[in-house]
């Protein structure tokens, strides 16, 4: 085989891994049809499956339809999926449980590209709302827990602590993370020309785009 050749095979499989790494097989998909394009999205119901249960359903509800991209951060991340135009929130079901763990431990993190679900300060907040990372966020990631209980030596921001009742941590707000559960498969520079508009401050809402950035539709692909 010449070099030329090879390199065409090498080439080949290289383009093969991509895609394989792209698309995770059997996983459902979620078209986005926006004011400013469309993307799609995958989610995997194995790694965080009440958390893709319930964002199918808002999907299949049609509750994003016509809400807008409330919170947009160049550099960090954009978030949709609760407000309209005139940022009145829609209803939404029951928030659900976090499983921000599980998910990381199969491997999910906030990086550029993966959806996470948007909560408040309660992690088992969750509805509706969520956002795209447009960067690697780890510091939205959970934060892991070492075995043991008392836990031998636990450290966190900065600081070093011993013999910590377990449940403690557990059960530490700050240490949840954000439940991450699906990403951007196609469409992702529609994402990024999303994360450079310009915005400003509605009433008690910042970084809210100034012209607003529609989902016009989300669609279950299968």
């Amino acid at each position: 085989m010449t070099g030329i050749a090879r390199r065409a095979v090498l080439a080949a499989a290289s383009l093969a891994l991509c895609a394989t790494a792209i698309a995770a097989p059997g996983a459902p998909k979620v078209k986005f049809s926006t004011s400013m394009g469309d993307f799609t999205v995958e989610v995997y119901p194995d790694k965080a499956p009440k958390t893709v249960e319930n964002f199918l359903q808002y999907v299949k509800d049609k509750h994003y339809d016509g809400t807008v991209f409330h919170r947009v951060i160049d550099g960090f991340m954009v978030q949709g999926g609760g407000f309209d135009a005139k940022m009145a929130e829609k209803k939404t079901r029951p928030p659900i449980a976090h499983e921000g763990r599980e998910a990381l431990a199969k491997g999910l993190k906030n990086q550029v590209g993966y959806l996470a679900m948007a909560r408040t300060g309660d992690p088992n907040s969750a509805s509706a709302q969520f956002f795209i990372n447009v960067k690697d966020n780890a510091f939205l990631d959970p934060t892991p827990i070492p075995p043991g209980d008392p836990v031998p030596k636990f450290e966190y921001g900065g600081r070093t602590y011993e013999n910590v009742p377990r449940a403690n941590l557990v059960n530490a707000p700050q240490l949840f993370g954000y439940t991450v559960f699906g990403k951007v498969v196609s469409g992702m520079d529609v994402v990024n020309k999303i994360k450079g508009v310009p915005t400003s401050t509605q009433g008690p809402h910042e970084n809210v785009p100034v012209t607003p950035v529609f989902i016009k539709q989300a669609v279950l692909l299968k």
